[in-house]
């Protein structure tokens, strides 16, 4: 993508992230002392299990690097703001789900170079293999989220009723932003499309079910019950395809490592609307 492309989508995801600021407190934070083993269960199959089940795709399935290296960004992208709208729509926990994205957001910005390191120099032939520099990574990652999440949380708690009639026009902004993005990755790539759908479409929704699956399962097995397995579930399995899109555009300046995240972020709307009738479903059953 041109310059102008990987400007306007670093600036989608900053807005988003304010957005994702405009709706969070301190007290969302402190919730890891109050739900200790839920965050711990959340946290470890977000930073730890994700990409291990998407390591194990690649290996699984016979992929170009291409597809392999975006599934593994996005393997190292869990949560963001849509898995707390779906969330919340599943009857889910939102405050185990918004304290869930936000920690991780904060620990991704350490562990998401090393992860993207380790896929490239594992995908690439010898000759090809780009090394992130992993400081300037946490820096560039940190300008992108911390940030404006910052900003966004010292708006909330200085200009509330602000915030809150904000939240909900950036999210939409953002969302536009991130679709014209979207449209933009499946033009430049439009002669690869149907090869990488082909690859890109079954292992990133096998990536999506499972990760799913395995946060619910984990939760009942630690016997965390109701909307807080949701929850976890849920976070577990929606990642962040914006920013996994970002990291190969902007940070590894490749389209084609975006083809999985971009095909991913249309899919989660499927996988997550299953889980939105299920939630409901299951709330219902409960006040029967």
């Amino acid at each position: 993508m041109d310059k102008a492309s990987t400007v306007i989508l670093a600036l989608s995801l900053i807005i988003i992230m304010l957005g994702m600021g405009l709706s969070l407190v301190a007290d969302d934070f402190k919730r890891i002392f109050i739900y200790p083993k839920a965050i711990f269960v959340g946290l470890t199959n977000q930073l730890i299990i994700l990409p291990i089940i998407g390591f194990a795709i690649t290996i699984a399935f016979p992929l170009k690097h291409e597809i392999a290296i975006g599934i593994m960004i996005l393997a190292a992208c869990p949560g963001g703001p849509t898995s707390n709208l779906i969330a919340h729509l599943a009857k889910g926990d939102l405050a185990l789900s918004v304290s869930l994205t936000a920690i991780s957001s904060l620990i991704t910005i350490i562990t998401i170079p090393f992860i993207v390191n380790f896929a490239l120099v594992h995908f690439l032939n010898e000759g090809q293999v780009i090394k992130l520099d992993v400081l300037k990574t946490i820096i560039q990652i940190c300008a992108i989220i911390v940030v404006p999440v910052s900003i966004g949380m010292i708006i909330r708690k200085y200009k509330e009723s602000f915030a809150l009639r904000m939240e909900k026009p950036v999210r939409k902004a953002s969302g536009i932003v991130v679709a014209l993005v979207i449209i933009g990755i499946v033009i430049k790539e439009k002669e690869n499309l149907i090869p990488y759908l082909k690859q890109a479409g079954l292992v990133a929704l096998i990536l999506n079910a499972a990760t799913m699956v395995v946060g619910y399962y984990s939760a009942r097995l630690f016997k965390i019950m109701d909307k807080r397995a949701i929850s976890i579930s849920i976070e577990s399995g929606i990642q962040n395809g914006t920013l996994a899109i970002m990291i190969a555009v902007v940070l590894l300046g490749n389209s084609e490592y975006a083809i999985t995240p971009a095909i991913y972020s249309l899919l989660m709307f499927f996988t997550g609307g299953v889980a939105i009738y299920l939630g409901i479903k299951k709330n219902k059953a409960e006040i029967k």
